[in-house]
Parts: structure tokens; sequence; C-alpha cells
């Protein structure tokens, strides 16, 4: 087990929290992405909360592990893990792409402290990502790069395009998650435009696979550590996950990609939270 006991009903106790941060904010903002948000959490929380060399206080350490948020609008999800890991003030939050509020539905890396990557345009976070992996490569630096992807993105030709690059380099400093959630804007992936067989066609690209079950924190840590280990090829983690976990009149939907709640669908969606990890132990 790569977390401890203790690790694992911290970083569980976490996830909770910020799932009901997400409904909270979604609901002051009139809407989100907040599906797709919800699917991603789990991977972000441990990252952020256990495996990054991050320091809110030295946002801009050189030496710091990156992260992008290629599937930009997850923004709903990134903005509350950066400001429940210290970033800055939570209370910025209750104006969520709101008239000059410095969070929109995408990232802005020159309005978020603690954001690596402005991203939002489809396709391009994994080339940036990569980018920054061979930079550090190319200085002799430790950090590491972290890359997170929505399925329906790989439509996008410029993810080849850095796959090729990133085990060209042999950037074993770049991990790459794909948020299988099995749900893109227009409807289910594989109707919209098949990916399977996924696994193979990164292997074939010279990376090397994991697939995981994306919205259980103890694999996803599992997971981490394998790439962390990695020597010879870069690592893709397919992360198996459910739209809109945790809030079950979303899950597996495509309308929630995008959503607006009222009062009432929020209690319904704090009350699913509950139950969830309820069920897990927190």
């Amino acid at each position: 087990m790569a977390l401890t006991t203790e690790e694992y009903q911290r970083l569980l106790q976490t996830a909770k929290k910020l799932r009901h941060h997400i409904v909270d904010i979604t609901m002051k903002a009139g809407g989100a992405h907040i599906g797709g948000g919800l699917s991603a959490l789990d991977i972000l929380v441990a990252l952020y909360f256990k495996y990054m060399t991050i320091d809110p206080a030295d946002p801009d350490n050189p030496d710091r592990d990156r992260f992008v948020l290629s599937k930009g609008h997850a923004a709903i999800a990134y903005a509350p893990v950066l400001a429940e890991r210290g970033f800055f003030d939570k209370k910025l939050l209750d104006d969520f792409n709101k008239f000059k509020s410095p969070f929109g539905m995408h990232p802005d890396a020159n309005k978020i402290t603690g954001c690596d990557a402005s991203t939002g345009s489809l396709g391009h976070g994994l080339p940036i990502a990569t980018g920054m992996a061979l930079g550090a490569k190319l200085q002799g630096k430790k950090f590491r790069t972290y890359c997170m992807v929505g399925d329906g993105e790989l439509n996008e030709g410029s993810n080849w395009e850095a796959a090729m690059a990133g085990a060209h380099f042999k950037l074993t400093n770049l991990t790459v998650f794909v948020d299988r959630n099995m749900q893109m804007i227009d409807g289910p992936v594989e109707e919209i435009m098949g990916l399977e067989p996924l696994a193979d066609k990164w292997k074939a690209f010279g990376w090397e696979v994991i697939e995981i079950n994306g919205n259980d924190i103890q694999q996803v840590a599992e997971a981490i550590e394998k790439a962390q280990k990695a020597t010879e090829k870069p690592v893709v983690i397919i992360a198996k996950t459910v739209k809109g976990y945790g809030v079950d009149f979303m899950e597996n939907q495509t309308q929630w990609h995008y959503g607006s709640l009222d009062s009432e669908l929020a209690e319904k969606a704090h009350k699913s939270i509950d139950k969830v990890y309820a069920t897990l132990g927190a």
C-alpha cells in the first residue's frame, strides 16, 4: 500500500471537503464544468497534498514540481485545490467566474498563484508540459512535471505530437494522467471519436502505461509512486473515473459536463457526497 492508513484518511477527508466546496462554488458562480472537475479531483488531491514538491510560501521556486491542467475547464476543481493547499485565500473563490475575479472557467497563470500554465484550448497542455520536462532535463533540474488531459481532449492531434516527443527524449520526469471519464461535451467519448484501444496507442507511442481507478486515492498513489521510479520511458496513467463522481444525479451524465445548481440541487449534492464518503469511512 502506497499510503499509510493515516495518510489515506487525510487525503480522503480533503477530497470530501473539496467536493463540498466545488458544489458551493458552482452554485455561487451560476454554473461550472462540474462533472469533469469532480472526476479529476482525487488525482489533484493526491498530487497536491502528498506527492508534489511545492511550497505555497515560495510559489515560483525554480526547483518546484510543475502541474499542467490541460483540461482547463476543470478549473472548478483546480482552483479550490490550490486554495486549500494555501496558495491564496479561499474567500477569493466566492467570486469565481465573476467580473474582475482572477478565476475564470479556465485557469490563467498570470492571475492565479500556484498555477503553472494557462490552459483551456484543448490539446495545448501536454505540449507545454513536455517542454517543461525537456527543459528540466536539459538544465539538469530534478523537478517533475505532471499533466492531466481529458479523454475527449485526445481527439486533438497536438497531444500525439507531444507524446512522440516525450518518448523520443525519454522524459521519465514527465507523468501524464488521462481523466478517462468516458464523457465529453457532445456525448460519450467512444461515440464521438473512439479512443480504444487507448492503452495500446500510448504503448505504440513509446510510453509506459498504468491503468487505474482514478477515483480511488490509494490506486492513484500507487500509480504515482510507480511513475516516479521510471527510468526508460515516460509514464501515462489512464485513470478510469466517473464523470460527476460523488454526486449521484450527475454521475456518468453528459449533461453535467457543464451545469448550474440552485439551493435545492446543491443540498441534494451535499447529501450524496456525505453518503459516498460514509461508505469509504470518512
